[in-house]
């Protein structure tokens, strides 16, 4: 990953809602959720989420996919790993790292 785009997505996670709204597409998992949905579980105004899911979208961070008449929301998993490897990456200095790589990682 490129410094931009980590920056990019770690200022997107980095408010309040941005951060709950990503956590619960991360418990959704592939499924994912409409905003509706979302809106409901973080007792967030539909227009003020609307916001944050596009600055989520736009980091990359998460996907959208029309079904019929809902939109459904993702986690992007593999985004989110590059983030964290990018991170991790000279964590140690070079010596092996304390948390093993699948601990550290997200899976859907």
């Amino acid at each position: 990953m490129q410094n931009d785009e980590v920056i990019r997505a770690l200022a997107a996670l980095a408010q309040p809602v941005r951060l709950a709204a990503f956590r619960a597409l991360v418990v959704a998992g592939a499924a994912g959720l409409t905003p509706g949905a979302m809106s409901e579980a973080l007792s967030v105004p539909p227009n003020s989420l609307s916001f944050h899911l596009k600055e989520l979208t736009y980091a990359g961070l998460v996907t959208q996919e029309r079904q019929s008449r809902h939109i459904v929301y993702r986690a992007d998993f593999e985004r989110m790993n590059g983030v964290l490897a990018y991170l991790t990456e000279n964590c140690c200095a070079g010596e092996d790292c304390a948390v093993a790589p699948a601990i550290a990682c997200c899976d859907s």
